[in-house]
């Protein structure tokens, strides 16, 4: 048990990892590529890369298709409008700002897991969720980020996504005990494929565009965007979402996500070679000390126990 606790801490680590640096990637490609054909290419490389994993037997999914209308409503809430709604939102919202609306996830996540699950958290559980929250928002205000009235449509549209985000939790950790975490894996990324694609096609259909299509694939910056995005940023995050949330809360596993946060600055740092600055070092900090807070002191009786075994090991003397 314990031994499963700790992997699913690890693969939550790699996971803010991938999500920390896939704000470079996304970047990289729409600047080459509009938001929606981005997400179609993203999806098709995620789902081909399950696919074919499957195909050559390296990996196991039982397709249960009366079974999997079950998972509808979790692939209504991610992928189709959490990526949606994020791609759109930061059109009209730079991503700095962004990171500050995307800080809530946890809190929106530790709400629902409360109402929809009745999961129950501690008084520093809650105090560490608001300190890692504010450890973001502490290094964006930094930074010169605000919440602009003028970008109130796009903030209204990355609000929606952090809701699905955290929707998306919350409905996997009920789901897990049915499925298998690369069961949900696989569905979530067919309908992501065969959403996105068929999105993409009609838009370029209509506006007479379909030649442009695949024009920025002649980019070899953008190919390999959409390849960390696809088989990374898509395929292994998600599997490792879905796992994660099989063995821990789903206000556990959300808190970590403000550590991309940190991915972030590092990856800036020495792929960008942009300057760390206090302000970085103090904010990480308190997202760090957050998720730790978050994730040891889970069990509202801790310090109940630990001074009943102090006792104890002060009568065995």
């Amino acid at each position: 048990m314990k031994n499963g606790l700790y992997l699913a801490y690890i693969c939550a680590i790699v996971n803010a990892t991938i999500v920390g640096l896939s704000f470079l990637f996304t970047k990289t490609a729409i600047n080459e590529s509009n938001p929606l054909d981005t997400l179609a290419f993203r999806f098709t490389v995620a789902f081909l890369t399950v696919s074919l994993l499957i195909l050559f037997k390296i990996v196991k999914v039982e397709i249960r298709l009366k079974s999997y209308t079950k998972l509808l409503p979790l692939t209504i809430l991610y992928p189709t409008l959490f990526f949606s709604f994020q791609a759109f939102g930061l059109q009209s919202v730079p991503s700095s700002e962004a990171g500050i609306l995307f800080a809530t996830i946890p809190i929106l996540t530790t709400i629902m897991a409360s109402t929809f699950l009745k999961e129950q958290t501690t008084s520093i559980q809650k105090f560490s969720i608001i300190l890692s929250v504010m450890g973001v928002i502490y290094i964006f205000l930094m930074k010169g980020s605000s919440l602009t009235v003028t970008s109130w449509s796009g903030i209204l549209l990355l609000l929606i996504s952090c809701l699905s985000s955290a929707g998306y939790a919350v409905l996997t950790r009920s789901l897990v005990r049915t499925f298998k975490p690369l069961e949900i894996t696989f569905f979530m990324l067919a309908i992501g494929f065969i959403f996105f694609n068929v999105a993409s096609l009609v838009t370029h259909i209509s506006t007479g565009s379909f030649q442009t299509m695949f024009t920025p694939w002649t980019n070899t910056n953008f190919m390999i965007s959409i390849l960390f995005l696809g088989v990374l940023a898509s395929f292994v995050t998600s599997l490792l979402s879905n796992y994660i949330l099989s063995k821990i809360s789903a206000t556990q596993m959300s808190v970590f996500s403000n550590m991309s946060t940190i991915i972030s600055i590092a990856a800036g740092a020495i792929f960008l070679a942009e300057e760390i600055f206090l302000y970085h070092i103090v904010g990480s900090a308190l997202i760090i000390l957050g998720v730790i807070g978050t994730n040891v002191f889970k069990d509202p009786n801790i310090f109940k126990r630990s001074v009943t075994l102090e006792k104890k090991m002060e009568d065995s003397k």
